[in-house]
C-alpha cells in the first residue's frame, strides 16, 4: 500500500482480515469458550443448564473409565509413533534414491494418506477377520494359527496401531523427503572421501541433520495420536471389553450417547491439557537439541 499513512494501512489490513476474524470467532473461538463454560454445568443438550462448579472435574479424577481410556490412548501412542517414524524414514531414504518410476512409487506410498478413514477401516476390518481375512489366511499357509485380532482384547489395540501406521507412513515419508532434500550432497561426498560407508553416513550425517524434521514429525504425530478416534470407532467401537476405548471416543460417548454435555466438555478440556503438557515437555527438552 504505497503512499498510505500507517493508520490507513492498518485500517485496510483490518478490513481485509475482518471476514477471516469473524469466521474464526464464530466457528472456533465461540465454541471453545462455550465448551469451557459448559464443563462447569450439568446439561443434557435439551433441558435447562444447571451450574455445578468443579463437580465434573472431580468426577473425572475419580472415574475409572476415563483412566482406562487414557491408558489405552497412551498404549496406542507407544506403539504408533515408533512405527511411523522408523518406516516413514525408511521409505523416504528408499524413495530419495535415483530410480525408475520414483514419482509413481512416491504417489503410491502417499495414496493411503488421502484415502477416507471409513474406507481404510472397513478394508482392514475385513483383513483382520479371523475366519475369512487375508492376514490369517497368509499365516495359515505358513502353518501359523492367526490370532482373533479385533475380537481379542490382547490383540485388538495392535490391530488398530498397525492400521493407523500403515495409513500415515506416507505422510511422514513426505516430510522426511523434504528434510533429506535439504541436506547438502557435499556432506556425503566428504564422508565418502574419508572412507565412511552408508551406515556411518546414515547415523552420523543423515539422522543428525534430520533432527528438526524428526522433531516436527514427532510433535505432529503425538498430537494426532491423542485424538485417535475414527479407526477405533469403526473397527472395534472401543471393544472388546473396553480394550480399545480411547479418550476422544469416551468424549463422544458421553456427549452424543449419554447426552452428558458438561462431563464431556470437562473431558475435552482434560484432553487439551494433556496434549498441551506433553507437547510443552517435548518442546522443552528436544527443541534445543533438534536445532
Amino acid at each position: 500500500m504505497v503512499g498510505m499513512t500507517r493508520k490507513k494501512t492498518f485500517f485496510w489490513l483490518c478490513i481485509f482480515l475482518l471476514p477471516n476474524l469473524i469466521g474464526f470467532l464464530t466457528f472456533i473461538g465461540a465454541p471453545i469458550v462455550s465448551s469451557f463454560v459448559i464443563s462447569f454445568t450439568d446439561w443434557d443438550l435439551l433441558g435447562d443448564i444447571r451450574f455445578t462448579g468443579a463437580e465434573n472435574y472431580i468426577r473425572l479424577a475419580q472415574d475409572p473409565e476415563f483412566w482406562v481410556a487414557f491408558r489405552n490412548t497412551f498404549l496406542f501412542i507407544i506403539g504408533y509413533i515408533p512405527l511411523v517414524l522408523v518406516f516413514g524414514l525408511a521409505c523416504a531414504l528408499l524413495l530419495n534414491q535415483q530410480m525408475k518410476f520414483r514419482a509413481f512409487f512416491r504417489a503410491t506410498f502417499f495414496l493411503p494418506v488421502i484415502t477416507s478413514w471409513v474406507a481404510v477401516s472397513l478394508v482392514w476390518k475385513w483383513l483382520y477377520n479371523p475366519e475369512f481375512g487375508l492376514i490369517n489366511y497368509a499365516l495359515s499357509l505358513l502353518g501359523i494359527d492367526g490370532p482373533m485380532w479385533l475380537n481379542d482384547p490382547n490383540t485388538a489395540m495392535i490391530g488398530i496401531i498397525l492400521t493407523s501406521a500403515w495409513k500415515d507412513i506416507g505422510f511422514v515419508m513426505v516430510l522426511f523427503l523434504g528434510g533429506l532434500q535439504n541436506i547438502s550432497p557435499s556432506y556425503y561426498e566428504a564422508a565418502s572421501i574419508d572412507g565412511a560407508g552408508k551406515a556411518k553416513q546414515l547415523f552420523n550425517i543423515t539422522i543428525p541433520l534430520l533432527a528438526p524434521t524428526t522433531f516436527f514429525v514427532t510433535i505432529i504425530s503425538l498430537i494426532n495420536s491423542f485424538q485417535v478416534f475414527d479407526q477405533v470407532m469403526i473397527m472395534t467401537g472401543g471393544g472388546p471389553g473396553g480394550s480399545t476405548i480411547v479418550m476422544v471416543q469416551n468424549i463422544y460417548n458421553y456427549a452424543f450417547r449419554y447426552f452428558d454435555m458438561g462431563y464431556a466438555s470437562a473431558m475435552s478440556w482434560a484432553l487439551f491439557l494433556v496434549i498441551f503438557l506433553f507437547t510443552w515437555v517435548q518442546m522443552k527438552y528436544q527443541e534445543r537439541r533438534a536445532y
